[in-house]
């Protein structure tokens, strides 16, 4: 059986499928799965990379592929130990950071950015679906909706036993969750140091949450990680959804790797019909021929990438690279959504340093009223759109060294607590466009983050928050010497919004690496709107978008279960035929 395919072998196979699908990363993958799965259907994939396990063991061993998303220098670009599993993007000069520009890690791989994430699964509230819901015009998005199709991708292993009592949580009710692809667990360590922040949250108000992947996150607690139990190995969409249609033998899956995909093919009545693909090893291009649909699965900065130089976008960009214009979409690369993120550190007298460094103890809260009072009328009315389950902040327990640029041991690593709040409301929009008709030239990529003022008071807000919970009665007795990140001498403590400010954008904030909605899904009257409720693209047919990028609005927290629920949803739909 092959089901791996070069370009050069292309002369002795059939090149005509009923499905192609660009794109081998977190949803295209569970997509091409599902269809293949129905025996029916021939479905090749098209992915730029490889398989990561040929780059060694980086995207194996839990949260060591986490290292790609360590820096944002354009330096790491080549300095990092996982450069050959991601695009090498850089961000237009950034007006928030004083024309600075950034690398923005994307997984170039089977299994795309799923190799190379946190690992954190959790699910977001059911006011986040009910916004979808209202904003598509679909009553299907809704949470009670959509939750089977959580559970269709999940496999999850219950820790009964190993975690000390301080480190356990409530065992989660999630009888059926068994039957997904997809492996999700509980590690069997926990940092130290999640213990002694947690008894902080507790004494400032953030109670524990039962649960983060059944329909409500506020407060904190350990959450589920996509790894293998009885491996402790990561889960990507390549090991779980790929794998398992290698193991069944399906013979009418094929992946082309190493195989860029240059342009969707329309015919006369735009209608998508086939791919033009390039070689990346052999240089050899060649067309695979749709029967049935074209499925777009690249990421949030590739798919729109591909849409505008196969003639879907905005007509006067189009027109600016000489693209024929074959549907006039504005909103094509708009609306780029990313949660803005920051750190404070400080030397700590528990381990926090190890091989398997992680941070798998998240929190999240609406900011309390005393930490409100400076916001305008128009912050509040920002923040007051969404449902009161959508939380504002997010707090992310991390365990690394500080100063280490990679997760390998340095000579004398001290025991460093990094706290990461991420604003989880964020009204800040970016955008992607192409700098030529070429997917191999990168695409201009403008994050755009703390472009409003509602994100710029939120943020302020958070740090003072976060310096709350380092002066905390309960969590002193774990604290040595001075605060490391931003530093006192960088913030005072009577620093002023403004100098707070002006520092965490000059020096101290990013972004979570959850760009999505550029390809956003919306309703038909929406002029913005790409994709309609079931992933079609608007003014084609026979083409759709099923990644981060077609999400309606960006989901509280970590993405990668949204991504895996909708191309479950989307898979089920095109299989009845919608």
């Amino acid at each position: 059986m092959q089901i791996f395919i070069s370009a050069t072998t292309l002369l002795v196979l059939a090149t005509n499928y009923d499905y192609i699908i660009v794109g081998g990363g977190t949803g295209g993958l569970a997509v091409a799965h599902r269809l293949a799965e129905d025996g029916r259907n021939s479905v090749a994939v098209i992915e730029a990379g490889g398989f990561y396990q040929e780059s060694g063991n980086f995207s194996v061993i839990p949260a060591y592929g986490e290292a790609a998303f360590t820096s944002i220098s354009p330096d790491a670009i080549n300095e990092s130990p996982e450069r050959d599993l991601t695009w090498p993007f850089v961000t237009v000069p950034q007006a928030s950071a004083g024309g600075a520009q950034f690398r923005y890690a994307r997984g170039k791989t089977l299994g795309g950015t799923s190799a190379l994430n946190s690992q954190n699964y959790q699910r977001p509230p059911v006011g986040y679906h009910k916004v979808w819901a209202e904003q598509v015009g679909d009553p299907s998005y809704e949470w009670s909706n959509m939750f089977r199709y959580y559970q269709k991708s999940t496999n999850l292993t219950q820790l009964t036993h190993l975690r000390a009592k301080n480190a356990s949580f409530p065992p989660n009710n999630l009888a059926g969750e068994t039957s997904g692809p997809l492996q999700i667990s509980y590690g069997t360590w926990a940092t130290p140091i999640a213990s002694w922040i947690q008894r902080a949250f507790r004494e400032l108000g953030v109670a524990d949450a039962p649960s983060q992947i059944n329909g409500a996150i506020l407060g904190a607690q350990y959450n589920p990680v996509t790894q293998n139990y009885d491996t402790q190995t990561r889960e990507s969409s390549q090991t779980s959804y790929l794998d398992a249609s290698f193991k069944h033998g399906r013979t009418n899956l094929k992946v082309y790797k190493h195989s860029l995909a240059q342009k969707v093919i329309f015919n006369s009545k735009k209608e998508a019909v086939g791919v033009a693909v390039q070689g990346l090893e052999s240089g050899h291009p060649f067309v695979l021929s749709a029967d049935k649909e074209v499925i777009v699965s690249a990421g949030a900065f590739q798919s729109p990438q591909l849409l505008m130089v196969s003639g879907v976008g905005p007509k006067a960009t189009l027109q600016k690279h000489n693209i024929p214009v074959v549907a006039d979409r504005p909103g094509v690369g708009r609306n780029l959504q990313d949660h803005t993120i920051f750190n404070v550190a400080q030397e700590v007298n528990v381990q926090t340093y190890t091989g398997l460094a992680g941070d798998h103890f998240l929190a999240w809260e609406n900011l309390p009223a005393k930490y409100r009072t400076a916001f305008t009328a128009q912050t509040k009315a920002d923040l007051a759109q969404y449902p009161a389950d959508w939380p504002e902040v997010e707090y992310i327990v991390a365990s690394a060294p500080f100063g280490a640029a990679e997760f390998s041991t340095p000579k004398d690593p001290k025991n460093i607590f990094y706290f990461t709040p991420c604003l989880n409301r964020p009204q800040s929009r970016g955008n992607i466009a192409i700098s030529s008709s070429n997917m191999r030239d990168q695409p201009l990529i403008n994050p755009n983050l703390l472009s409003t003022k509602t994100d710029e008071q939120v943020l302020v807000a958070t740090f003072r928050r976060t310096r709350d919970f380092f002066n905390a009665k309960s969590f002193k007795p774990v604290l040595i010497g001075e605060e490391l990140l931003p530093g006192k001498e960088n913030v005072p403590l009577d620093a002023t919004d403004e100098e707070i400010l002006t520092y965490l954008k000059a020096s101290n904030s990013g972004w979570s690496w959850h760009a999505s909605c550029t390809c956003k899904m919306g309703r038909r009257d929406d002029p913005m709107a790409v994709v309609d409720s079931e992933a079609r693209v608007y003014g084609v047919s026979r083409l759709r978008v099923v990644d981060a990028s077609s999400f309606a609005v960006l989901s509280p927290g970590h993405p990668q279960s949204v991504v895996y629920a909708l191309a479950e949803k989307i898979s089920e739909d095109i299989l009845k035929g919608r």
